[in-house]
C-alpha cells in the first residue's frame, strides 16, 4: 500500500519543479511537504523550504587553485596554480643529513620457519631483501618522480626474524650531505627490501603482509632533528 502511495505522489511532486505552470517555488515547496505527509504519516523534519533563498541555484565553483601557494604553504611540490612541480633547492645551504626507516612484513608461523631455516627454494632470503633494499635506496629518484638525484655517502639495511609475531623487522639508513634530505631514500630501501621479502616468499603463501613502513627519525636541514619516539612519547 505504502509503495502504491508512493508512486502516485511522485510523479505528482515532480510536477511542481518541471512544470511551467504559474505555481511559483513557494507554493509548489508547501504542497511537495503536503504529499510528504499524507505518504509517511508525519511531515519531514525539516520541511523543504527556500523559497527566497539560493538553495536550488547553482552556486559558483570556487577555483580551488587559486593561491594555493598562500593557503597551503607546506606543500613544497605544488605550485601557485596547482601543477607538480619539483623544489629548486638550490639557495639552500648543504648540511649533513641522515634518516631512519623502518617496516614490518607479517610471514605467518610456517614461512617463517622456512625463512629462519634457510628452506626458502629461492635461496637466503633475508641476504637478498638487504642487497635490494640498498639498491632501492640509490634508486629513489628513478622510482619517486619529483624526488632529487642525491649522493648518497651511506645505506645500511638491517633485517631481524622477530619469533613473537613471526615477521621480519625491516630498519634502513640513509645518509648524504646536500641541500635536501634523505627521508625518502630511506623509506625507499625498507619498501624494497619488504617487496623482496615477499617475493622471495610468496611460493609458500600469498598471505604475506608487508605494514607498518614509516620514518623512524631525521637529522639535518632546516628543520634539525626530529624523532617519531620522541614526537610521539612512544
Amino acid at each position: 500500500m505504502l509503495l502504491r502511495r508512493l508512486v502516485v505522489a511522485v510523479p505528482r511532486s515532480k510536477r511542481f519543479f518541471s512544470s511551467d505552470s504559474s505555481h511559483d517555488l513557494s507554493s509548489s515547496i508547501a504542497e511537495l511537504n503536503k504529499e510528504m505527509e499524507s505518504v509517511f504519516g508525519e511531515p519531514p523534519p525539516d520541511g523543504f523550504t527556500g523559497c527566497g533563498s539560493n538553495d536550488f541555484m547553482p552556486q559558483q565553483t570556487p577555483n580551488m587553485f587559486q593561491n594555493l601557494g598562500e593557503n597551503i604553504s607546506g606543500l613544497t611540490h605544488v605550485g601557485s596554480s596547482g601543477e607538480a612541480q619539483m623544489v629548486d633547492v638550490s639557495p639552500k645551504e648543504s648540511s649533513k643529513r641522515t634518516a631512519t626507516a623502518s617496516c614490518k612484513v607479517i610471514l605467518g608461523k610456517k614461512v617463517f620457519d622456512l625463512v629462519l631455516a634457510n628452506k626458502m627454494a629461492k635461496g637466503d632470503v633475508l641476504s637478498v631483501a638487504k642487497i635490494a633494499g640498498i639498491s632501492g635506496a640509490k634508486h629513489t629518484s628513478s622510482l619517486i618522480p619529483l624526488c632529487h638525484n642525491i649522493t648518497l655517502t651511506h645505506v645500511r639495511v638491517d633485517l631481524r626474524l622477530n619469533p613473537e609475531d613471526f615477521s621480519v623487522e625491516i630498519e634502513g639508513e640513509a645518509a648524504c650531505t646536500g641541500k635536501t634530505g634523505v627521508e625518502m631514500e630511506a623509506m625507499t630501501a625498507v619498501t624494497v627490501a619488504g617487496l623482496t621479502v615477499y617475493d622471495m616468499c610468496k611460493a609458500a603463501s600469498k598471505d604475506i603482509q608487508i605494514t607498518e613502513v614509516r620514518l623512524e627519525r631525521k637529522t639535518g636541514g632546516k628543520s634539525g632533528y626530529w624523532s617519531r619516539e620522541e614526537q610521539c612519547g612512544l
